[in-house]
């Protein structure tokens, strides 16, 4: 079955940097576009980034835009989101997808398949 292990969450202080890792299994991983969302504690879950089944085309919401950096490993199965210059406001546990598709989308709903999260907490 799919599935998608997020890794390489914690603890950091603001100004930090933190790389997250998704390795993808069961799928194959050339066909899916990957998608970065986060949910922080009351809020609903919201759009991060993603990019396409290609690599060739990525895409950020402005909340992190300048700040974060997505790409993807062919030969692992491995998406990766970099995220720099972390603030306490991008506390939150952070989700990858998966969406059968040439391009990623903003939008949670289209997804197909989802990991269990990772925590990502940023002190002031």
């Amino acid at each position: 079955q799919v599935q998608l292990v997020e890794s390489g969450g914690g603890l950091v202080q603001a100004g930090g940097s933190l790389r997250l890792s998704c390795a993808a299994s069961g799928l194959t991983f050339s066909t899916y576009s990957m998608g970065w969302f986060r949910q922080a504690p009351g809020k609903e879950r919201e759009f991060v980034g993603y990019i396409s089944a290609s690599g060739s085309m990525t895409s950020y919401a402005d909340s992190v835009k300048g700040r974060s950096t997505i790409s993807r490993d062919s030969a692992k199965n491995t998406v990766y989101l970099q995220m720099n210059s972390l603030k306490p406001e991008d506390t939150a546990v952070y989700y990858c997808a998966a969406i059968i598709s040439y391009s990623g989308t903003i939008y949670s709903h289209d997804y197909n398949y989802w990991g269990v999260g990772t925590q990502v907490t940023v002190s002031s």
